[in-house]
């Protein structure tokens, strides 16, 4: 999507000046994989307009391929407004009709799929439209792409799901339990299906072979395959803006899970990533060298040298 943001602090319909950026979930994760060293490529629709051509420029410039998004000569592209009230950040979104909520159960690049180590969807493109549901669908249900490991952040967004005719909890709820891997927040779990310990999520989710619950400030449980538990506390942030957060702990903890990391060492790249985040107003942000961070992906390192 095409991101504008208030140029200073305060609510929209006061402001003068908005700065144009780019985000979305899943671009946001690929884009942060790129800036931790990891090669990354983006799927999905863009309107042939100016911030379609905006979103493509930004995520090349991050160093994410796109060669294989498709441009939608009749619909626009997808686009959302950020406005600070009270401290938070409103998210406004204009998503219904873009290039987007278009795509189908015809998966898109399968060959490129198909070559994938890792394919990375989530919960806000199922909350697009039915045939976005039917794509996430046929990708996770149906396995149509043997190969990568297929993994799925929740990512509920309520904002995006009124009027739909299916519940957000059901419709989410299957597509988790069919992911090799699975990110969820431990509010976000708790306002859909009513869970309030990890232990639940995982026991709600099962047979899913690997689940990590995220819990703000406080850190990260992970449950393996082998039944086993890992958790790692957040390091401290004096946070600028939450937005894109959860995105660049996906990031973080999927480049460890590409590098072969222990667990422990995949939730703090995880936390490290969140954190650059957590520091701008960006959706993106700017990683931190690798040879800065990767001395605190062992365990028991000081998060009071973080960069």
């Amino acid at each position: 999507m095409a991101v504008l943001t208030p140029s200073s602090a305060g609510p929209l319909h006061t402001s003068d000046a908005l700065n144009l950026r780019t985000g979305g979930a899943e671009s946001n994760v690929a884009a942060s994989l790129a800036g931790l060293g990891h090669r990354s490529a983006w799927l999905g629709r863009v309107g042939d307009d100016p911030f379609g051509r905006r979103v493509l420029a930004d995520l090349a410039a991050h160093g994410v391929a796109t060669d294989a998004v498709e441009t939608d000569p009749d619909r626009p592209t997808g686009l959302y407004l950020k406005e600070p009230v009270d401290g938070a950040t409103r998210p406004h979104y204009y998503r219904a009709g873009s290039a987007a909520s278009a795509l189908g159960p015809g998966l898109p690049a399968p060959e490129l799929l198909a070559t994938a180590a890792v394919v990375h969807v989530t919960g806000i493109t199922a909350a697009l439209s039915d045939s976005c549901r039917r794509l996430l669908h046929t990708l996770l249900v149906e396995r149509a792409v043997p190969g990568p490991l297929l993994t799925f952040d929740v990512n509920h967004r309520a904002a995006l799901w009124r009027g739909s005719r299916e519940p957000a909890a059901e419709v989410l709820l299957t597509l988790a339990r069919a992911a090799d891997l699975v990110l969820v927040g431990r509010d976000e779990a708790a306002a859909l299906w009513g869970t309030e310990h990890p232990d639940e999520i995982r026991a709600l989710l099962a047979p899913a072979p690997r689940l990590v619950v995220k819990d703000a400030d406080v850190g990260a449980t992970s449950y393996t395959p082998d039944g086993d538990s890992v958790f790692v506390a957040a390091p401290r942030v004096d946070v600028v803006e939450p937005v894109g957060a959860g995105d660049a702990f996906a990031a973080g903890y999927l480049a460890g899970l590409l590098e072969e990391r222990p667990e422990p060492a995949r939730l703090r790249l995880g936390h490290l990533a969140a954190r650059a985040a957590l520091t701008t107003t960006d959706d993106v942000p700017r990683m931190p060298p690798r040879h800065d961070i990767d001395p605190l992906l062992v365990p028991d390192a000081p998060w009071s040298t973080a960069p």
